[in-house]
């Protein structure tokens, strides 16, 4: 007996006799890929004993066809005392695929799971190059490029999922096709690629097993994080798929988050320490004039009535508004946005417990603890944590009116909570925690589906497509300098679409002591038209925002930044929202490194149109050939500016074979223009 599920693009079937997985890319070369070995397609380990699709008994197979475009598999499989539905999406016209599990302890005595792989995938011997990424503060999205020659292994352990390496993987096969994977959960996670008898390897992995243990009484049942694997032609092919799956059944949208807005943040300029009620208001006015449609107040808003209280020290304590810097509270400054026609956000760390925090003192059950220890946090794990969370974000939205909210993350939790007294056990406290903050997410975009939800995490140390299904967008990184975001951009995109990533161009820091490469001053006479351009329209690549003192800019500065805010408007948000985005360029990377030229196309879905940024960075050659893709080869296109520029017309074929030579840009410079066929 064979069940299949099958696409155009791709083809999955699961024998009853064999207990084999297979799937190809059809006409596309990618018969290398396949399942063979043991043909597991997940795997658990229960009470000690390792279980997969292939050592368990097969009973059932049911298909689920509610959601448009998706055929969703569910192959029920038993063990002794215990089920497993393997959960398998795949999505018309793309070659990309979920997995995921549910395991159900079915005895009279309870079960322990210590290791769950939501996938399992066997891949014979070959020439294959690995591709994932690094991550700090202020240093995501670091490539790492490796043979796979040997057992390798990439993960985080930190409790973050993008802190020490990002949630993904490429696997590029000698013919240049492509295998990528992310792991949709905000936690720790774990890829496996081990080599196996007779050649080639058994490629795993979702939730990490280290410090894991979930113990399932009778009736009881968990829910692994999904995996997603996607094949391409090449690393744009693949990028473009998650982009497309994304917009279309995993980012949850408002009408706000919708038109991708331009937001103006106070943060870096003013910090906590310089912000108050008259220069909020004062950025404000400046802000409608600009275009700005989303005015953000960060953190420095909460906490005791002391002009030097520092905002980390008492994150929990939501309820206390620093009246000296605020005296008449948070609801005057959304009623100045809305009044002037615009949205009105605020900053909040909901799972963060301050050392100075009174909530602690207040409320000790809601503290997560290991070995007694605090973690910083509240355990989301338990009905109270989840609980406090969700009733403190409902009040901060109907008490100030809020449109948006920022959620931020700024510490480690590693193995997160080992409390007994939580609803959780000592072995999967992080595990709930997650759980548990995703349905307090999902609660208030029920509740209030019009408000903007953003994820951010000591910048960009928590992006994954676990979170990216109950939030609009990622923060991409606390640092905003222009190679930095370069080098952000090309890498999250790789599997996060572009009108889901919001990062600010290059920002004033009153920091006291700023990273080196993080220093601008808008009021440098030195500065350059040219140089402003680069570092904006850096920023306008994604979700267009920025962090300046708006009644301190220079009047040219201020003309320029009103300008690029409107062709942000008018022209670029519809291809960042819609367009299929292409890498043209290698990765540029912030220590100086990686490619020089930085270009990226966007083109429509119905190919009437394409936009191009084009950057020339610091060391770079003076001239540069970029070579579109995908165009209509017999078809002549336009290429124009946005301010009158004009730079002729050329065949598709000739742009996308010899390429548009740039030879008159300076270093800092930019070049943003559309290609549009005649």
């Amino acid at each position: 007996m064979t069940i299949a599920l099958s696409t155009a693009a791709l083809d999955f079937s699961l024998r009853r006799d064999q207990h084999l997985a297979y799937a190809s890319y059809a006409g596309a070369g990618y018969s290398w890929l396949r399942a063979n070995g043991d043909g597991a397609l997940f795997a658990v380990t229960i009470d000690g004993q390792r279980h997969t699709s292939a050592t368990l008994d097969l009973i059932a197979v049911d298909f689920d066809y509610a959601t448009a475009g998706v055929q969703h598999l569910i192959a029920r499989f038993t063990g002794s005392g215990f089920e497993v539905d393997h959960h398998l999406k795949v999505y018309s016209d793309t070659a990309l695929t979920e997995s995921w599990q549910v395991v159900r302890c079915t005895g009279e005595q309870a079960i322990t799971v210590t290791r769950i792989d939501s996938f399992a995938l066997d891949i014979p011997a070959g020439a294959y190059a690995l591709h994932y990424y690094t991550s700090d503060w202020g240093a995501e999205f670091t490539s790492v490029y490796t043979p796979l020659d040997s057992a390798k292994v990439v993960e985080t352990k930190l409790g973050r999922s993008s802190k020490g390496m990002h949630p993904w993987f490429a696997l590029t096969h000698v013919s240049g096709a492509v295998l990528s994977g992310s792991v949709a959960w905000s936690g720790n996670w774990v890829f496996r690629f081990d080599p196996i008898h007779g050649g080639g390897y058994q490629l795993s992995g979702g939730l990490h097993d280290w410090e894991f243990a979930k113990t399932l009484a009778p009736g009881a049942s968990m829910e692994s994080p999904i995996v997603i694997l996607v094949l391409g032609k090449d690393l744009n092919a693949v990028s473009q798929q998650y982009a497309r799956v994304g917009r279309r059944h995993w980012y949850p949208r408002t009408s706000l988050s919708a038109k991708v807005p331009v937001e103006w943040n106070h943060w870096w300029s003013y910090e906590d320490d310089h912000i108050s009620a008259e220069i909020f208001h004062e950025n404000i006015a400046i802000s409608e004039r600009m275009g700005v449609e989303i005015c953000m107040l960060d953190a420095g808003w909460f906490g005791p009535s002391d002009p030097a209280s520092f905002w980390y020290d008492y994150r929990g304590d939501w309820d206390v508004v620093n009246t000296v810097r605020f005296p008449q509270g948070m609801r005057p400054l959304a009623d100045d946005a809305h009044a002037r026609g615009m949205k009105f956000g605020m900053w909040c760390e909901i799972e963060a417990l301050g050392v100075k925090a009174q909530l602690a003192e207040k409320r000790p059950e809601l503290v997560a603890l290991r070995d007694g220890e605090r973690l910083g946090y509240v355990c989301f794990g338990s009905p109270e944590g989840e609980d406090f969370g969700y009733q403190t974000l409902k009040r901060l939205i109907t008490e100030y009116d809020l449109d948006w909210i920022k959620l931020d993350f700024n510490l480690d939790p590693g193995a997160g909570c080992n409390r007994t007294d939580h609803g959780h056990a000592a072995g999967d406290g992080l595990y709930e925690h997650y759980m548990g903050y995703y349905r307090v997410l999902e609660r208030i975009r029920r509740e209030f589906p019009e408000v903007v939800l953003e994820g951010c995490s000591s910048g960009g140390l928590r992006i994954d497509l676990g979170l990216l299904r109950r939030i609009d967008m990622h923060f991409l990184s606390d640092p905003d300098y222009p190679v930095h975001d370069l080098q952000l951009f090309w890498g999250a995109t790789t599997h996060v679409a572009p009108d889901a990533c919001l990062h600010w161009s290059f920002g004033e820091w009153i920091n006291k002591d700023p990273i080196p490469p993080q220093i601008f001053n808008p009021r440098d006479p030195k500065l350059k038209p040219h140089q402003f351009d680069y570092y904006t329209r850096i920023s306008m690549l994604n979700v267009f925002g920025y962090s300046q003192k708006l009644p301190e800019l220079p009047a040219w500065v201020d003309a320029r930044m009103t300008t690029h805010v409107q062709v942000f408007k008018n022209h670029v948000r519809r291809f960042v929202k819609e367009a299929d985005l292409y890498r043209l360029t290698g990765q540029p990377t912030r220590d100086g490194g990686g490619d020089r030229w930085s270009a990226f196309q966007y083109r429509l879905p119905d190919a009437s149109d394409n936009l191009l940024f084009v950057f020339r960075l610091p060391g770079a050659s003076a001239a540069r050939s970029i070579k579109l893709h995908d165009l209509q080869p017999n078809r002549t296109y336009r290429i124009t500016g946005f301010e009158g520029e004009d730079l002729g017309a050329c065949l598709g074929s000739a742009l996308m074979q010899t390429g548009l030579t740039i030879d008159n840009l300076p270093e800092e410079g930019s070049l943003l223009v559309r290609v549009t066929p005649l």
